[in-house]
């Protein structure tokens, strides 16, 4: 059996935390995978500053950006995981989210959950899996 499974990257982003094993995205037939993201600026490769409304919105449009590169695109998501420092963000973080996804029918299935930590000591953390 012959596997499609090719890692996915888009070429305007750095290599991240080059020490550690990891892949943005992994497409495999016609489903696409993609790692935890945090709001990091992939020019600068910083968190960005600012709240937590403006992260999310950092995290959708890396994740846009991401499905566009495997041929997908965030309407496409079947699976949203939102992790929070802080469940009192709740309300924020859907604020913005929800930006991305102003249509009832192309909001994918989601689970919200609070989270003991997350990478560089951020609030929210979004993954998601997608069809191409």
């Amino acid at each position: 059996m012959t596997s499609s499974r090719k890692e996915v990257i888009w070429s305007d982003v750095p290599k991240l935390l080059p020490v550690m094993p990891f892949v943005p995205a992994v497409k495999c037939g016609d489903m696409v995978y993609l790692s935890g993201n945090i709001g990091i600026e992939w020019k600068t490769n910083k968190l960005v500053e600012g709240d937590i409304k403006e992260r999310t919105r950092v995290i959708m449009r890396n994740i846009a950006k991401l499905l566009e590169d495997a041929g997908s695109h965030l309407n496409y998501i079947v699976k949203a995981n939102v992790y929070l420092k802080d469940m009192k963000d709740f309300g924020a973080v859907n604020e913005a989210y929800l930006e991305f996804f102003p249509e009832e029918k192309d909001r994918p299935a989601r689970t919200c959950v609070q989270v003991a930590g997350l990478p560089f000591d951020t609030d929210v953390e979004i993954e998601c899996t997608a069809h191409v």
